[in-house]
């Protein structure tokens, strides 16, 4: 497998933020198939089961808060990673609302520390600092967000992701790009901004999916808000496959690949979230849905978000390999054989989209 993304990765050194989380366990697994050296620094996994444990890597992982400067220095001397992918952050809308401070202090200050850091390590070569489809303006518009439109956020969460992205954008310019006379211009930076995703081994609360899951598995009908908002659903892997690509870009020397992204599903007709209910029962006959019956004010939620990835398809090749059912229906196997065997299929799922990818001809996926 070391040989997808031109072999860019392996023997690698790698450093993974929030690599105890969902995306970033699912990325150390691909990593390591890519015979990539990685190491992790993340806050110790926030449920119980969790994915990074039930895959059970090699990875040499520091358990500590991005706020703790000094330790992420110290991992980052004694690593010298060349790569930094950065997924560490607060990412649940409503736990936003509960705890903003904390929040901002995550995903705003967290990067500031990292871009710190890392811009005056001799060692690192490339930063991906991975964001949200949220830190869009949201003006509830039919057409996908771009590249170039504005930045912003109703709630905290979706703020806070705003912020980063110009945090990165004025670490860029400012300390990053040849130009600005400040000695580190060795280091390339990109952002990249993805939809919802799924897949298995996600125990987050307040996700549908993982909400969906977790009640099927216990017995239980689950409430639905919302249930005509629309997402851009995707399986985990694929933006994955992007922020790789983008990895292998700046590793290369490509600097005009440093710049912001979007990741998502190119489906013309994003499904509503009773849509993505009806298709797990689908899959999984214990699944069962009813109407959240709660009568108090829920906060606010985007009800229609759109990506436009055409920038990743024209200049990268890029594109997505599974569709949104077909996602629907890998996430939802995962977790049904999970609880019915105690199957852990990440790798299986990992090898059956780089068969499809393969087949599908793309770029990253050539041998």
């Amino acid at each position: 497998m070391s040989e997808f993304f031109a072999g860019a990765f392996r023997d690698r050194r790698v450093l993974v933020t929030g690599h105890t989380g969902f995306k970033g366990s699912w990325l150390c697994l691909w990593l390591q198939r890519l015979g990539a050296e990685v190491a992790g620094y993340a806050l110790a996994p926030q449920t119980q089961p969790n994915h990074s444990e039930l895959l059970g890597l090699e990875v040499r992982s520091v358990i500590a808060d991005l706020g703790d400067r000094n330790a992420f220095a110290d991992l980052v001397a004694n690593f010298r990673p060349e790569i930094v992918l950065h997924l560490a952050a607060q990412a649940i809308v409503r736990e936003g609302y509960r705890e903003p401070v904390a929040t901002f202090a995550t995903n705003v200050m967290g990067t500031v520390n990292l871009l710190d850091v890392c811009g005056s390590a001799p060692s690192v070569r490339a930063i991906v600092n991975v964001t949200s489809d949220k830190c869009y303006e949201n003006r509830e518009r039919n057409r996908g967000y771009r590249e170039t439109d504005a930045m912003g956020g109703h709630d905290p969460y979706s703020a806070s992701k705003g912020c980063s992205e110009l945090v990165t954008a004025c670490w860029r310019r400012s300390f990053f790009a040849a130009a600005s006379g400040a000695g580190q211009d060795h280091v390339l930076l990109a952002s990249c901004r993805a939809g919802n995703v799924i897949g298995g081994g996600d125990w987050g609360r307040d996700r549908l999916l993982p909400d969906i899951m977790r009640a099927a598995g216990e017995g239980r009908p689950t409430p639905i808000r919302n249930p005509g908002a629309t997402r851009p659903w995707q399986h985990v892997l694929e933006p994955l496959s992007g922020y790789l690509e983008i990895g292998r870009r700046l590793l290369s020397g490509e600097a005009d690949c440093a710049e912001a992204w979007n990741f998502g599903p190119d489906d013309e007709h994003p499904l509503t979230v009773a849509e993505v209910a009806a298709a797990s029962k689908r899959v999984w006959d214990r699944v069962e849905i009813v109407p959240d019956g709660d009568t108090l004010e829920h906060p606010h939620e985007a009800k229609l978000l759109q990506l436009d990835c055409a920038k990743a398809r024209q200049r990268l090749g890029w594109r997505p390999v599974w569709d949104t059912t077909t996602a629907i229906e890998r996430a939802v196997a995962w977790y049904r054989n999970f609880a019915e065997q105690g199957v852990v299929g990440s790798e299986a799922d990992l090898d059956h989209y780089l068969e499809a990818a393969t087949a599908a001809g793309l770029p990253w996926a050539s041998r």
